[in-house]
């Protein structure tokens, strides 16, 4: 008895099924920073640790977030002290009690290429990124992980790598490794709008 010919038809209507099946998108770098640069913005809370080698605890701060695709964002500390932090375009502007600073980020190379890591990947600007990053991704969709590793030797000098995580196009976290050992790691929670 030839079971062939009695085989066949099911293979093929097999074959076929699985050929009508959507195929799984890839997880990778492009469709990250796809799914990143769909994202208007919006507004967070975040609790920041960072951990200075000359301290035995770390420093714990917390406050709000608010980002405007794709060059505006604004981080405001408020405890343990009230803090703003704005990027605009072009500009920095940071606030301490009654001290105020204003740079241009044109002016300032280095802190340019650091505000690109953030602005690049809240924006999904692979091009921006990879200006001055080798760019790693892990996981998947659903808990991802980016590494940015300086590829600027000057950047290298300040910044060791930057981790950053989340789910779908959303950040999570955010973790600085300095060259001088000290880390930053961030925590970001998004605030549903009403």
């Amino acid at each position: 008895m030839n079971f062939r010919p009695a085989l066949a038809a099911p293979l093929a209507a097999l074959l076929l099924l699985a050929g009508a099946a959507p195929a799984r998108a890839a997880w990778d770098v492009a469709t990250l920073m796809g799914e990143l640069a769909r994202n208007p913005g919006g507004r967070a809370t975040f609790t920041e640790k960072k951990y200075i080698a000359l301290l035995d605890r770390p420093v714990v701060s917390s406050g709000e977030m608010r980002y405007v695709a794709p060059d505006y964002l604004e981080k405001r500390t408020l405890k343990p002290r009230p803090e703003l932090l704005l990027l605009d375009k072009d500009q920095i502007v940071v606030e301490r009690g009654k001290q105020k600073i204003t740079l241009r980020l044109t002016e300032q190379p280095e802190i340019l290429a650091f505000v690109a890591s953030i602005r690049g990947t809240l924006s999904g600007n692979r091009a921006a990124l990879e200006r001055n990053y080798a760019l790693h991704l892990a996981g998947t969709r659903e808990a991802w992980t980016l590494t940015l590793s300086p590829s600027d030797t000057r950047i290298a000098e300040l910044v060791t790598r930057i981790t950053i995580g989340g789910k779908r196009g959303q950040v999570g976290s955010v973790e600085y490794l300095q060259a001088d050992g000290d880390r930053a790691v961030m925590s970001i929670e998004p605030v549903a709008t009403p």
